[in-house]
């Protein structure tokens, strides 16, 4: 990806499915992509991004989150200095696990640099809790699928078979990216080099 820290433009505001998008601030995962796009297809077809900057696969950072319109240069400096200041990492996944609400998921380790990023994020933007304060102390995590109580139709053991050897992945957190998910809609709106210099003009 270049240099250049704008990967699209800012969603038009008088387009009435902005008011029922969301923002995330995520680390994108392409190592996973082939098997986190197809879960897409199948759940959530209209997310599907046609955005080529777009991972599907990724932790995220902080979501939910500020409205598009409310990121201005003084949001997207801010955002800009702490990527500038998070040294791109190296992390493994390989160990499946589910929360409480049936989401399976990977967790990376070290989880300790995600966890770093986020508080730095959150300190800097305390407005926008982690997953809006939903789940206090939420672990960094690849969401993959969902169990389904009703069948058998994913299962742990049924998501290992469909992940085949893309696990356990050697990844590299490089980037963050300011994703906008919206039906018909999603893409990158901004995106940041970990660990860069200076940071580049950003362009409309």
């Amino acid at each position: 990806m270049p240099r250049s820290h704008c990967a699209s433009s800012a969603p038009d505001t008088r387009d009435p499915r902005v008011s029922r998008g969301h923002t995330v601030l995520q680390v994108p995962v392409p190592e996973l992509e082939p098997f986190v796009l197809e879960r897409y297809r199948h759940y959530d077809r209209d997310l599907v991004s046609s955005d080529p900057s777009f991972v599907h696969a990724h932790v995220t950072a902080l979501g939910p989150f500020l409205h598009p319109r409310l990121v201005d240069e003084g949001v997207r400096t801010r955002v800009a200095r702490i990527a500038r200041a998070t040294p791109a990492f190296e992390f493994r996944l390989a160990d499946l696990d589910t929360f409480p609400n049936g989401i399976i998921h990977l967790v990376p380790e070290p989880e300790g640099p995600f966890r770093a990023l986020t508080r730095q994020l959150w300190r800097a933007f305390p407005q926008c809790p982690p997953y809006a304060a939903e789940f206090p102390d939420a672990r960094p995590h690849l969401t993959l699928d969902a169990l389904d109580g009703r069948s058998d139709a994913v299962t742990m053991e049924s998501t290992r078979r469909r992940l085949g050897d893309l696990v356990p992945a050697q990844c590299r957190a490089e980037r963050l990216d300011l994703a906008w998910y919206a039906a018909g809609g999603s893409r990158v709106l901004w995106s940041w080099p970990l660990g860069a210099g200076e940071v580049s003009g950003l362009r409309p």
